[in-house]
C-alpha cells in the first residue's frame, strides 16, 4: 500500500474514532469529551502527519456542532483554529521521531496554551464582545447568532477547560502513539 493511501486510510479511521468519542462522551461532559477529542488530534498529527491531523482538527468542530456538543454555529470557525493551531505546533515540536521525551512534554504545553489562547480570545473576548452588542439575540438564517444566556457560558466554556482538555490529550496521545508505532512497526 502507498504511503498515501495508508495516510488518507489512517486519517478516516482517526475521524471515525474521533465522532464516535464525540458521541459516546457527550453526556459525560467537556472535559471528557475534549480530553478524547484532543487525544485524537494529537494521535493523528504525531502518527499520521500535518495533512491527517489538519484534516480531523478541521472536521471535528463540524461534526461536534451537529451532535450538539458546540454549544453555537459561530464558536464552530474559532474551534477549526484552535484546533489547527493545536496540531500545527504538536507537529512542528513533538512530530520527529527522534523529539525528546521532555521536548513532546513541552510541545503539548505549547500546543494546548496555544490552543487556549485563541480560543479564549477569539470566542470569550472576540465574539462574545460583539455579541453582547450588536449580534445580541439577532437571527441569521432564523438561528438567534447568540441568546444571553449562551453569553454567560461560552467565556467559562471557552477558558481553563480548553486548556485542560489539551494536555490531558495530548498527555494520552503521548502515551498511546510510541505503543501504536511499535505494534504497527513504524
Amino acid at each position: 500500500m502507498s504511503k498515501k493511501i495508508r495516510n488518507i486510510t489512517e486519517t478516516a479511521v482517526m475521524l471515525a474514532l474521533l465522532v464516535s468519542l464525540q458521541a459516546l462522551t457527550k453526556p459525560f461532559g467537556q472535559i471528557v469529551t475534549g480530553s478524547c477529542v484532543n487525544a485524537v488530534l494529537a494521535v493523528t498529527v504525531l502518527f499520521v502527519g500535518l495533512g491527517g491531523g489538519l484534516t480531523v482538527a478541521l472536521i471535528s468542530p463540524v461534526c461536534a456542532f451537529a451532535l450538539g456538543i458546540a454549544p453555537n454555529f459561530v464558536t464552530v470557525l474559532p474551534i477549526m483554529l484552535g484546533n489547527a493551531c493545536y496540531v500545527a505546533l504538536l507537529h512542528w515540536l513533538a512530530g520527529n521521531k527522534q523529539t525528546a521525551k521532555w521536548k513532546q512534554v513541552g510541545a503539548v504545553g505549547a500546543a494546548a496554551a496555544v490552543k487556549f489562547a485563541v480560543l479564549y480570545v477569539l470566542v470569550g473576548k472576540v465574539i462574545c464582545g460583539l455579541a453582547s452588542g450588536a449580534l445580541l439575540g439577532k437571527k441569521i438564517g432564523g438561528i438567534v447568532v447568540l441568546a444571553p444566556p449562551m453569553l454567560k457560558l461560552l467565556p467559562t466554556m471557552f477558558a481553563w477547560p480548553q486548556l485542560i482538555t489539551a494536555v490531558i490529550g495530548g498527555a494520552v496521545a503521548l502515551l498511546i502513539v510510541p505503543v501504536l508505532k511499535k505494534a504497527l512497526k513504524r
